[in-house]
């Protein structure tokens, strides 16, 4: 009695085979895609990926301690991003920065939470680098400088976003403060602890400073 021949499937289902696995994968890379929004305000993100910093950026999504960096990180090729090369970069003139804290008075042993705001109030959609890499937080008392972002900061990531004409967007995950005095020779050691008192946040992302400082209360 002889063995039956089993049929090699035709040409035509391999290519449905193949087909189904694109689009399963499509899928997932879609999904992650639309999970990841460091950025509240439907801002359009364009850039290189977000890298973990040793502390949020402005943005972004890693551990909030001591993230940002001098706002020194150009605006990427429009082009080289996929983005519409008719857009522009955002002005100091169309943008406006706002420094924001969690709480007007913290209790002792609590921690600041430190965020920040944009808002394009230009005619016009616009470029803006808002990564790591172009954020800065400062808190003063008086005319004393107490903390840094910058100082101690080991990695920082651009993230260039699109904003609409009167578009506000705010850093999702915020950056803490705890509450000592930094410099670039602490990065490594124990720090003064701040005094209670009243304290001052300036901030600066994508080459902006905000107008004004954000004032709060340490007890």
């Amino acid at each position: 009695m002889s063995t039956p021949t089993r049929r090699r499937p035709s040409p035509a289902v391999y290519r449905r085979r193949r087909l189904v696995a694109l689009l399963v994968v499509g899928g997932i890379v879609a999904l992650v895609l639309a999970l990841w929004q460091p950025w509240r305000g439907g801002a359009e993100a364009t850039p290189t990926p977000a890298v973990s910093s040793s502390g949020p950026t402005v943005a972004p999504t890693t551990p909030p301690s001591e993230t940002g960096a001098e706002t020194s990180a150009p605006v990427p090729d429009p082009e080289a991003s996929g983005t519409d090369p008719a857009i522009a970069a955002c002005s100091t003139a169309d943008i406006s920065v706002l420094a924001v804290t969690d709480k007007d008075v913290y209790a002792a042993g609590e921690s600041p939470q430190l965020s920040i705001t944009l808002s394009n109030n230009g005619a016009a959609p616009c470029l803006i680098n808002v990564g790591t890499a172009t954020q800065s937080f400062v808190i003063t008392s008086g005319s004393d400088t107490w903390w840094r972002s910058t100082d101690c900061q080991s990695e920082s990531s651009d993230q260039v976003v699109q904003l609409a004409a009167g578009q506000t967007v705010s850093s999702v995950t915020p950056v803490t403060w705890d509450r000592t005095r930094s410099s670039v020779d602490t990065c490594g050691s124990s720090r003064p602890q701040a005094p209670a008192g009243y304290f001052h946040l300036q901030v600066s992302i994508g080459g902006i400073q905000a107008a004004d400082t954000r004032m709060f209360e340490l007890q």
